[in-house]
């Protein structure tokens, strides 16, 4: 089994555990637990993996827990490595789960449709993006072999909805749900209206704020396009994010316990410095489309982490997803335009 020696007792019935999440850079995600007067609550649950699996059940030890014992999960996500889990938490435990209904409409389409229809779907996106053909044809061959599995077709569907702006049927805790979407559709996080335990020693701020991947102390979460085969509404994730970045810096929560990396205070500081990002990326962008260019190509241009040539398959395909959110932003704000007639489509600045 596992061995849990970094979990951290943040006072006042909350715990934090990080659950591994297998061959990825973040490493792990940080799985809270909050005491209720009906047991433990978990506010995510990790990548479905027999090793995050161990380091949970583990974790949940060391705080004195197991996993029979939880009552309920908060998901603040759809994506794996928050409710990987919780299907295997439920059958475990009896525990409820509980999700914002944009999400889990996203968990229940992916459990729904036939795997190829998705592929079909990723096809016709980056073709329309401007991808080039060598990076098509591995998609064609993956559907051509039949050999199709995707993340998220055993997700557990949940079966209560967190309801944004209520409080959460928690005995002897107020956790309300404050919808923050833009990562996801449905991201929520999760303000919990309590006195800080550190309050008394001056912190300011007010109670303390589970933000998911919403709000990270050093790493800018993705922002891509809402996928939906069956929806053509034109959304405008980037708009959603900074919106929802307003609301959170509003809160002024005392700390913030997010999802990944560490526990940080000055949320407003750290909201700040992320509305400037994206201020300055949005202007890069619009430099880069003085010349028309295919979100692909803008894309290829766009900085990184590392340089175009060394960004794998499945991250190209975020990368041009965050190029097309973008651009999205800068038309609705009337500062760029598609060029009529371009297919592939591509855009300009205004």
């Amino acid at each position: 089994m596992a061995q849990v020696t970094r979990v951290t007792d943040h006072g006042g019935g909350v715990w934090s555990i990080p659950v591994p999440i297998p061959d990825n850079p973040l490493g792990h995600t940080l799985v809270h637990l909050l005491d209720t007067d009906r047991g433990p609550v978990l506010i995510d649950t990790g990548w479905d993996d027999p090793t995050a699996w161990d380091t949970l059940t583990a974790g949940l030890a060391a705080c004195g827990a197991s996993v029979s014992d939880v009552h309920g999960v908060l998901v603040t996500h759809h994506h794996p490595d928050h409710h990987g889990l919780s299907g295997q938490v439920r059958e475990a435990s009896g525990a409820w789960i509980a999700m914002h209904t944009a999400d889990a409409q996203v968990v229940r389409r992916t459990r729904e449709a036939e795997p190829s229809r998705w592929l079909d779907y990723l096809e016709e996106k980056l073709a329309a993006a401007g991808a080039p053909e060598e990076h098509l044809a591995p998609l064609r061959a993956t559907r051509a072999s039949g050999r199709t599995n995707l993340p998220g077709q055993r997700a557990a569907l949940p079966d209560r909805e967190i309801v944004p702006g209520e409080l959460l049927d928690l005995a002897g805790r107020r956790l309300r749900a404050i919808w923050t979407p833009g990562h996801t559709p449905g991201h929520v996080c999760l303000h919990l209206e309590e006195a800080h335990p550190a309050a008394g020693e001056g912190l300011p701020g007010h109670g303390r704020l589970f933000s998911g991947d919403h709000l990270l102390p050093e790493i800018t979460p993705h922002i891509g396009l809402y996928e939906d085969p069956d929806d053509m509404t034109v959304t405008d994730p980037l708009g959603d994010y900074l919106d929802s970045l307003e609301r959170v810096a509003a809160l002024a929560p005392a700390e913030v316990l997010p999802a990944h990396q560490y526990a940080f205070t000055d949320a407003p500081a750290r909201v700040r410095a992320l509305l400037d990002h994206h201020e300055e990326r949005l202007s890069g962008l619009l430099a880069l489309l003085t010349t028309p260019l295919t979100p692909w190509r803008l894309a290829e241009a766009m900085e990184w982490n590392r340089p175009w040539e060394q960004i794998p398959f499945g991250s190209r395909n975020i990368a041009v997803s965050e190029a097309e959110a973008h651009v999205r932003r800068l038309v609705k704000l009337g500062r760029a335009e598609a060029v009529p007639g371009s297919n592939p489509v591509m855009y300009q600045a205004i």
